[in-house]
């Protein structure tokens, strides 16, 4: 059985009606079969949309982390109260899993106004947003994931409408077809992108918020832990949160994931008490290192050492090597990898650092050190 493409969510005295372009079980196993690929990837996985949606939080002040991304929203949206206006439109960016879609969520919720969610790559034609727009109240929010997705005739129908709120609905096609210009409601468009940099100037330029999500902390993960552990009501230790919080990649998204295998674990090879050993032995399990680093990670970086020597060597080529696609390893990745240290992206192609030869177990040639120090 599938879900259905339309979810109704109650938020307080309003409700929202959220649009998801992925389907899943309608009743999830916790115990369902993940590559090991999967166990750290930021990308939200289809089986854990239903469990995903019970782990958020429910206000903007209970959001772990991200703080001054906090502040700057809860000053908007203050103001948007004071003013009884719509929120300006706004932009999140910023790798995925950090919590893009939450935060559209929870700002609906302070503003108590309806929500309409939807993805770019859903969107194939004008007529797509045509029934969401003309539907939406005063004050209610368009969210559109992967926004960077967006088709040029998609992106052109919504110039308008984010500006003027009036949308151009074209009647007939030929060289006789009218167009009649509608007036909606004034609404708040939220975008979300993992790629900033591919969305058009003119869009970019349209959006009067714009905040960027980092990577957390592991202290900011090991409260997202904890608090992941209250709602599933799971016994877990100081010592093994900080276990999973510290291997999660910095994605709070990873960290749950993280936290219900090491459950599992703890269930039914332990007394069903995550203490630190359990959650050592359940990640050792899992094949998640003590930097986070999964299967993928170590191919990737192994494939440069063995079969490159260390780089640097493009994209193009490690993705031949492993058969996995290019755009995978830049986005899901590599930014991880860059930001632990392991690998370096240089003019000449990615190199692995002498930190990820300790990491492995091979000595790191003088040579690759010093061509690593020239970039």
């Amino acid at each position: 059985m599938k879900l259905s493409t339309h979810a109704r969510v109650e938020f307080g005295i309003s409700s929202a009606y959220i649009q998801y372009s992925r389907s899943g079980p309608e009743m999830l196993g916790e115990c369902h079969a993940m590559s090991r690929a999967e166990i750290t990837t930021p990308e939200v996985l289809s089986e854990e949309s239903v469990v995903e949606l019970s782990l958020r939080p429910q206000r903007l002040e209970e959001f772990i982390g991200q703080q001054k991304v906090k502040d700057n929203l809860q000053l908007a949206i203050d103001a948007a109260l004071a003013r009884g206006e719509p929120l300006d439109h706004a932009i999140f960016y910023g790798p995925p899993g950090l919590g893009k879609t939450t935060l559209a969520e929870l700002i609906a919720r302070e503003l108590r106004v309806n929500i309409r969610t939807t993805s770019g790559p859903a969107l194939e034609k004008p007529g797509d947003l045509v029934g969401t727009l003309t539907n939406l109240r005063s004050g209610d929010i368009l969210f559109i994931d992967e926004i960077h997705r967006l088709r040029p005739v998609i992106e052109e129908f919504l110039y308008p409408a984010m500006e003027d709120y009036k949308i151009d609905i074209r009647l007939s096609e030929g060289p006789k077809a009218q167009t009649i210009t509608m007036p909606i409601e004034r609404f708040t468009l939220i975008g979300a992108t993992t790629r900033f940099g591919m969305l058009t100037p003119p869009m970019r330029a349209r959006f009067g918020i714009e905040q960027r999500l980092n990577y957390y902390s592991p202290e900011d993960l090991e409260l997202i832990v904890r608090r992941t552990g209250d709602v599933l009501k799971v016994v877990i230790e100081t010592a093994g949160a900080k276990e999973i919080a510290r291997r999660s990649r910095g994605t709070p998204r990873v960290a749950n994931r993280l936290l219900r295998r090491v459950r599992d674990y703890a269930q039914v090879r332990a007394d069903g008490v995550i203490t630190e050993d359990v959650a050592r032995a359940a990640l050792a399990m899992l094949d998640v290192d003590q930097f986070g680093l999964d299967d993928m990670d170590g191919r990737i970086l192994r494939a440069i050492i063995e079969k490159f020597d260390g780089g640097p060597v493009g994209v193009a080529t490690i993705s031949a090597a492993l058969g996995e696609d290019a755009s995978t390893l830049e986005e899901v990745y590599e930014p991880f990898l860059v930001q632990q240290g392991f690998l370096q992206r240089t003019p000449r192609g990615r190199v692995a650092t002498p930190m990820a030869y300790r990491h492995f177990g091979y000595a790191p040639p003088a040579v690759a050190a010093e061509q690593v120090a020239l970039f």
